[in-house]
């Protein structure tokens, strides 16, 4: 497949305004600006020193957007070799250095996994099944702290189970796209 380079902006924090370069390659869809901006206004409060995963990386707008953010670190994790290359260059043009990113399949990284974190960021490739799977072994495994937050984003149309610890903190749509905040306790912040 043909691949070409575009843009994306990085919205807010200590790296407000500064570019990286997303492919167009396979599945890669970031994130629209949008809705990053609605995202980490809900994470405010909660991102500041967080420890994060960014299981389906692609662009690494999320984890890139995290650090400028002031999370402490993310691991991105991508499968696609061409995509991974993009975001390792992304991580060293910003000279980024609390980002570990993984060039693994995700599902097959989380079954091996047993480490906590405060934010769990959940956004595969639309045309596949894997979200559910990684909902599953992020619930079984228990990687998600107790006071942590997942985002997940998908088609509207698209049948999620949730697990029932898991309560839905922030939800909203776009014409075609979901994107939720769950968490593990009601007494998180609204």
């Amino acid at each position: 497949m043909n691949q070409y380079f575009k843009n994306i902006r990085i919205i807010s924090g200590i790296l407000k305004g500064r570019m990286i370069r997303t492919i167009s390659v396979n599945l890669l869809r970031p994130t629209l600006n949008k809705i990053r901006e609605t995202l980490f206004n809900w994470l405010r409060k909660k991102i500041y020193n967080a420890e994060c995963l960014d299981c389906f990386s692609g662009s690494g707008s999320l984890s890139i957007e995290s650090i400028s953010r002031s999370a402490k670190y993310v691991t991105a994790l991508e499968k696609d070799k061409k995509i991974f290359d993009n975001l390792k260059y992304n991580i060293n043009k910003l000279n980024i250095k609390n980002i570990n990113i993984i060039h693994t399949n995700t599902l097959l990284w989380l079954k091996k996994q047993s480490y906590k974190y405060d934010i769990i960021f959940l956004d595969p490739p639309y045309n596949n099944n894997i979200l559910q799977e990684a909902i599953f072994l992020i619930e079984n495994n228990k990687l998600i702290k107790k006071s942590g937050y997942i985002y997940i984003e998908t088609r509207k149309d698209k049948k999620i189970q949730y697990p029932k610890s898991w309560i839905l903190h922030k939800n909203k749509y776009t014409n075609d796209i979901n994107y939720k905040l769950y968490t593990l306790y009601k007494n998180n912040e609204k």
